[in-house]
């Protein structure tokens, strides 16, 4: 695959170059360490194919009248396609040129562990961010099944870096990533799905301390099974769609959004609502940006 089966929403935006679009859509179709339901790396071709069914006008503006430019797919030579390290070095690339470009990344993954590769290129540039993370999963291991850049260990190895991060919907994880999160209370924080439930968003919804721009990642098993069946690694609890986006706009309604990525879609053959929900997912999330 060297181009995008289609642009991302070109049924209703003509794609833009790259220099002056608003957004680059960047399809990253790694799937090296998935342990449970496979398919990953046909959620980005799904999410784009899905997207030429979405309206141009969504809650009530054209949140992407800026120009969508979508880049073709990134991965590395097939040499390299088995190293993670090469993946997040071509996925970090791809999100440096967004943001050398002035535009806003849009990253579809492909397993989670892609949002490192963007996270490296806001570091490489000295941004001051905070990771924003929606998942059924804490994703906060050291090494998981013999690597640390499993999907499972993604978000440890991004606050690593030195970012500030957020938790939200997180209902499967274990001892390890517990006594991880409470070694770190100053800069992780977690709304877990069962008192995200009972009690509400938090308000206000972000520590007050959490910077000001931040980057969302977007694990669609973050969303509940019931409307998101189409990924690897289901659990029951999860959010459902209008709590989803109220505790997005909330969100954005006090931090800038400075890039995104919408992972772990694994689309089921005939299911087409989990791929529009997901294309939807990353449309709102543009639109709040």
């Amino acid at each position: 695959m060297t181009t995008p089966v289609t642009p991302f929403l070109g049924s209703e935006h003509p794609p833009v170059e790259k220099t002056v679009a608003k957004f680059h859509v960047i399809p990253a179709p790694m799937e090296l360490s998935v342990s449970y339901g496979a398919g990953a790396g046909k959620g980005p071709e799904a999410i784009l194919e899905a997207s030429d069914q979405l309206e141009a006008y969504e809650a009530g503006s054209f949140p992407c009248e800026g120009g969508i430019y979508t880049a073709p797919y990134i991965m590395p030579p097939e040499a390299e396609r088995t190293n993670p390290e090469a993946w997040l070095d071509a996925i970090e690339a791809a999100v440096g040129e967004a943001l050398d470009c002035g535009a806003k990344p849009v990253l579809l993954g492909g397993e989670h562990t892609v949002t490192l590769g963007a996270i490296r290129a806001f570091k490489a540039r000295g941004e001051e961010i905070g990771i924003v993370h929606f998942d059924a999963h804490a994703d906060l291991r050291d090494t998981y099944e013999g690597t640390k850049f499993s999907h499972a260990c993604v978000l440890r190895r991004c606050h690593e870096l030195g970012y500030p991060l957020v938790q939200f919907a997180t209902r499967a994880y274990c001892k390890e990533e517990a006594d991880y999160r409470a070694a770190n209370p100053k800069t992780l924080f977690a709304m877990d799905a069962e008192k995200l439930a009972l009690k509400g968003p938090p308000s206000p919804i972000l520590p007050k301390s959490f910077p000001k721009r931040i980057y969302v990642t977007f694990d669609v098993d973050g969303l509940d099974p019931s409307i998101m069946p189409s990924t690897g690694t289901p659990v029951p609890g999860g959010l459902m769609w209008y709590s989803a986006l109220f505790m997005l706009r909330e969100i954005a309604a006090d931090r800038e959004i400075v890039g995104c990525d919408v992972n772990e879609l694994a689309p089921i053959a005939g299911l087409h609502y989990a791929d529009f929900t997901a294309a939807k997912l990353t449309q709102r999330l543009m639109g709040l940006m």
